[in-house]
């Protein structure tokens, strides 16, 4: 899988690899859950003016806030959601695409990466519903 963290304005984050590697260390689907939970608690917070009517994702079952920023051609996504375990979803989602450029975002194997973490399976229908439509609203500003 390819994402070695590139030269962005941003500086460094946590990586697929990283969040791969440590999910690896837990046995159980429970720790999985809490470090999950836990990246979601290491994003920055949103400010509650960003969290309006426009930057909502259709498709998740709770509410979840999108505000893209882009900086010479490199991608930060501010994300916040009102669900803990949504909110550490966003934390992988956005390891696999904060500070790329829009091609590193739309060439992302984003199924594989999911895949590799045993991800989809271990989500209600809903919620992978949701976590797909984070996705495509990411690729959708990526795209523009």
């Amino acid at each position: 899988m390819a994402s070695a963290v590139s030269e962005n304005p941003f500086g460094r984050s946590i990586t697929t690899e990283d969040i791969v590697d440590t999910l690896g260390f837990f046995d159980s689907w429970e720790d999985r859950y809490k470090y999950i939970i836990d990246l979601g608690k290491e994003l920055p917070a949103m400010p509650d003016e960003l969290k309006t009517e426009d930057r909502l994702i259709r498709g998740c079952q709770s509410q979840v806030w999108l505000e893209p920023s882009e900086q010479d051609g490199y991608f930060e996504f501010q994300a916040d959601s009102d669900a803990f375990i949504v909110k550490g979803l966003l934390g992988v989602i956005l390891s696999a695409y904060n500070h790329k450029r829009a091609g590193e975002i739309l060439d992302f194997d984003i199924d594989s990466y999911f895949d590799e973490l045993d991800l989809m399976r271990h989500l209600s229908p809903t919620r992978g519903n949701g976590l797909r439509a984070m996705v495509q609203r990411i690729r959708e500003i990526a795209g523009e």
